[in-house]
């Protein structure tokens, strides 16, 4: 197996650039001062959130709820009685009375879950990541524009009150001066999902062919059904896509004020160590994203420390956020805090408060009731973009995995003209060191592990496809079959 090693990364840099028929309430339709009826769909974790935020909102009546499992619809319907009880999403947005939808669903649903909402005539709010296949994610922007519906992605944060003065110091009183790099990171600690011998069986309560929906019919192998389908790229994102999008969405708003839509290229590394599990997502996961302007390099890793223990590795700044390292110091941004350093390390100004929940589902509401989509704080182009910021990194890890024991092209021609930073390629170096180092720690029988770089990818935003060489190994992944009656289909 080829390896990436810090003076190859010294020398030859790292891509830093010089990127259901149409119901009858028509948009808008929902005046200022009337009820908005609400349905849930997918009734876990988040769907539990949803329903306490959306219930929390003047004027909102969640007045229906939907999930394939039934042993959540019975849990959900003692606690909103008036709401009435679906099975199948269909169902609900037949209901003429609903004006908007909350889809909580596994990932693999979100797009479709959402065009068929809004082609019934319902304003969306869909939970992130938007989708795992980006094609189904451009389908689901056309929606809005075809349908005339408001569509909101939940990147919560994006409604946190302090973003404003945060953006104010950074881009007009330029406070830090310019902006040089980014560094993401998400360094949390999580269980192995487990491996069975025998594939897991669906839960009695669970409508199996309704849950899978679009994915593939696949055995599963992992111990517990619920939650735990975020580690399969099949229904989940891995980490990228679960808090990644999140930190992400922060960067694009924050960092870059959703400047740019999609990185130029990519080019990531990792894999899952340790475990030994059922997961395919990588539980160590760097990529480095030329934005065409300002370079992001991203960290990403769910094992501790060391074996058995319950620390994350240490990092610098918030384990989930971001630095944004600047000429005159850096900003370290996280969910509800943000803090400005000098270049000395001293602390010059500080936020933190509301991380944004509940003031962007009144957003959301609030949209519905003005006819104002442009008043959205998180509309569906900008998590379709910030979503790709994740698909992309995730795409660029596939990309490795398959390059990786082939004899394809080196990966050092593919990168050699694009330049680099020195100050950048010594510091995204020193973060793939420590990544390999936190696998190397949980994997037994390795004392030194070095993670292999994948093909730099290149994004050409216009077509939203992958171009030049190993295209063909990205666009794979940017459109799924479906199967069945659940496909989504060109808007």
């Amino acid at each position: 197996m080829r390896t990436t090693t810090r003076r190859y990364f010294l020398q030859q840099g790292a891509l830093v650039g010089g990127a259901l028929a149409l119901g009858s309430r028509a948009f808008g339709a929902t005046s200022a001062n009337e009820q908005v009826n609400l349905g849930v769909i997918g009734l876990g974790w988040r769907g539990g959130q949803l329903i306490d935020a959306f219930g929390r909102v003047p004027g909102v009546k969640i007045a229906a709820i939907c999930d394939p499992d039934s042993s959540l619809v019975d849990e959900w319907s003692a606690k909103v009685p008036d709401a009435q009880t679906f099975s199948d999403l269909r169902g609900l947005l037949d209901l003429a009375e609903i004006d908007a939808v909350a889809i909580a669903t596994c990932n693999h649903w979100h797009c479709l879950a959402a065009l068929w909402a809004m082609e019934a005539g319902k304003h969306v709010y869909v939970e992130k990541p938007l989708c795992n296949a980006h094609w189904e994610g451009v389908q689901v922007v056309n929606a809005t524009d075809r349908y005339k519906k408001i569509c909101q992605i939940g990147t919560q944060q994006r409604s946190a009150p302090f973003l404003g003065e945060l953006k104010q110091l950074l881009h007009e009183e330029k406070l830090l001066g310019p902006i040089e790099w980014v560094r993401v990171n998400r360094f949390g600690v999580r269980a192995s999902i487990g491996k069975r011998e025998a594939p897991l069986a669906p839960p009695a309560t669970l409508d199996y062919n309704l849950w899978l929906g679009p994915a593939e019919d696949q055995p599963i192998y992992r111990e517990k059904w619920h939650y735990d389908w975020h580690w399969d790229w099949n229904t989940g994102a891995g980490e990228m896509g679960n808090w990644g999008v999140h930190i992400l969405d922060d960067v694009r708003n924050n960092v870059f004020q959703d400047s740019v839509a999609f990185p130029q290229r990519a080019i990531a590394a990792g894999g899952r160590f340790g475990w030994h599990d059922a997961g395919n997502t990588p539980n160590v996961h760097f990529a480095l994203l030329d934005t065409g302007t300002i370079p992001v390099v991203i960290a990403l890793t769910n094992l501790p420390d060391k074996p058995g223990s319950e620390s994350a590795p240490k990092c610098p700044g918030p384990g989930s956020g971001y630095i944004a390292y600047c000429e005159g110091g850096r900003l370290e941004g996280q969910r509800g805090k943000a803090q400005f350093f000098d270049s000395e390390g001293k602390l010059i100004k500080e936020f933190s408060g509301n991380d944004g929940m509940g003031a962007h589902q009144v957003n959301f509401i609030e949209a519905i009731r003005n006819n104002s989509p442009d008043s959205l704080n998180g509309p569906v182009n900008e998590g379709h973009h910030s979503t790709a910021w994740c698909t992309l990194a995730n795409y660029a890890y596939r990309a490795a995995q398959e390059t990786a024991t082939s004899d394809s092209t080196d990966p050092s021609v593919l990168v050699e003209q694009l330049g680099a930073d020195a100050r950048l390629s010594a510091a995204a170096a020193t973060i793939l060191e420590q990544l390999s180092q936190v696998a190397a720690n949980n994997q037994q029988g390795i004392d030194a592990l070095e993670l292999t770089l994948g093909p730099v990818l290149t994004f050409d935003s216009a077509s939203e496809q992958f171009t030049g060489e190993h295209a063909e190994v990205a666009n794979q992944y940017l459109r799924t079959l479906g199967r069945g009656e659940f496909v989504v289909k060109e808007v």
